[in-house]
């Protein structure tokens, strides 16, 4: 058995298929979660397809007091990878205090416990919204962050920069920031997946949850935007890819081949895929027709962003896979079996 990882927010959508990749990679990994938007039967799904079961704590590293008291317990963690956070942009906007609290109360309390315990390697799960509107296209590591569009977005920014001011400030801990693109689709063995609570916000759910009967009809927000077909254009990566990358950058903080104490990546697939493209190629693959409609813009959408991945690939030795018609499929496998579609 490899070393002792946390995973926090191990639950979760991206969280649970990290623990998988982990496991096969012959780590032993805990998890702490506290449920607020994930469900504890993911952890006997992930030893389904892994075959081992996790410890599972269920807190909020928002209490300091049980932080301290789960990193004096597992004095033997080698390294964190931290999820854990409140993610809808949307909800942030009207609950921006609970975001702040959340999210960055939770990140500095654990970096409090990594220092008291000896803890010294951090995986963190960024985003591509530090970058906002880009000026220019691909987006690179070196493309300036901007001002977040959202309460949820600026968390990750800010969250960037405690991590980026520790590592500066105490000699004892490394880190690695992914910034994700947009993760979708669903482990092939269709047992984890994303089961979002209420009605999605991100895209592929809706379409998925849409196909299944589950809503009337998708809205397409604005199809007069600069792009070729008028609608917005994003980085969609699989998930199982994403979580893939995770277990590179912790192998690449245990192995101490980084190059800089603190550095960041972008995680996506190079592509640029517009909203009615993905429509489209998930009808084409499923065979499944569903109802959408164009409606107006909606407030606080980038345009389009994509990444230029060279830094990943070539630094970080990590390449997504996955095509975009068999994420879309994975997807739809997994909303099927959650709902009972045969």
């Amino acid at each position: 058995m490899k070393s002792k990882i946390l995973v926090t927010g191990g639950t979760g959508y991206i969280g649970s298929h990290t623990v998988v990749e982990l496991q096969n990679a012959g780590f032993e990994v805990v998890i702490v979660d506290d449920l607020s938007n994930s469900e504890a039967e993911v952890v006997d799904n992930i030893e389904k397809i892994s075959g081992i079961r996790p410890i599972f704590e269920c807190f909020n590293l928002v209490d300091r007091e049980k932080t301290f008291e789960f990193f004096k317990k597992h004095n033997d963690l080698k390294a964190i990878i931290h999820f854990a956070a409140n993610k809808a942009v949307g909800e942030s906007v009207e609950k921006p205090l609970m975001y702040y609290q959340n999210n960055l109360i939770s990140l500095m309390n654990m970096i409090e416990a990594m220092r008291t315990y000896g803890v010294e390697n951090l995986v963190f799960s960024s985003s591509c919204t530090v970058y906002g509107q880009p000026d220019k296209l691909p987006v690179t590591e070196a493309t300036p962050r901007k001002d977040a569009e959202s309460p949820y977005g600026n968390t990750k920014r800010i969250s960037e920069d405690i991590i980026k001011d520790s590592v500066a400030a105490y000699q004892g801990i490394n880190a690695i920031a992914l910034r994700y693109f947009n993760p979708i689709g669903a482990h092939p063995t269709a047992i984890i997946g994303e089961l979002p609570r209420g009605v999605p916000a991100n895209l592929v759910p809706f379409i998925t949850q849409t196909a299944a009967g589950l809503r009337q009809e998708l809205k397409v927000f604005g199809d007069d935007y600069n792009t070729p077909d008028g609608s917005c254009i994003r980085d969609y990566i699989n998930v199982v890819d994403l979580a893939k990358a995770h277990v590179v950058a912790i192998d690449r903080l245990l192995e101490r081949k980084y190059e800089s104490r603190y550095e960041f990546f972008n995680i996506g697939t190079g592509n640029g895929v517009s909203v009615l493209e993905i429509i489209k190629t998930f009808i084409d693959v499923t065979g499944v027709e569903f109802n959408y409609k164009i409606v107006d813009r909606r407030a606080g959408d980038v345009e389009q962003i994509y990444a230029d991945t060279a830094k990943a690939n070539n630094v970080l030795g990590w390449k997504a896979e996955k095509t975009l018609a068999e994420t879309l499929q994975s997807a739809w496998d997994w909303e099927k079996k959650v709902r009972g579609i045969e």
